[in-house]
């Protein structure tokens, strides 16, 4: 934990969370919490950063993905991460190649498979929250 004069304090989580795509919808992999001051234990003003999207073909077949990022404070705007990436047959891909994404309370990381039932996604991010 660290301390920051007049602000209280900050919270560091690392996470992960995995998501098989079993459907070629629209899949939301990741949501930032939302501030809850009444939730047991509260959940306090939170930020994202998203170190990595790792995405592997776990089939015999090409696939691609598509993945997005909702910007809850800017009317739901969706940004691409990827727009329509290709994965080979039995390959992963590390999507943030270039740097991590910040991502604030309410955005959603969200995902669409061309095909269902063979891409998986892990995604890493540490959660720094205002306490």
């Amino acid at each position: 934990m660290k301390l920051i004069q007049g602000a209280g304090s900050l919270a560091d989580r690392y996470k992960s969370y995995t998501k098989d795509l079993t459907t070629t919808g629209e899949v939301a992999i990741y949501t930032v919490p939302t501030t809850d001051a009444g939730a047991v234990p509260p959940v306090y003003p939170t930020t994202a950063i998203i170190k990595s999207i790792r995405v592997c073909n776990d089939s015999g077949s090409a696939d691609t993905i598509t993945l997005q990022l909702l910007d809850s404070s800017n009317s739901d705007f969706e940004a691409a991460i990827c727009d329509v990436q290709a994965l080979a047959a039995n390959t992963a891909v590390e999507i943030l190649q270039y740097g991590p994404i910040v991502a604030n309370e309410g955005d959603i990381v969200k995902a669409t498979a061309a095909t269902a039932n063979r891409l998986h996604i892990i995604l890493s991010v540490l959660e720094i929250s205002q306490t």
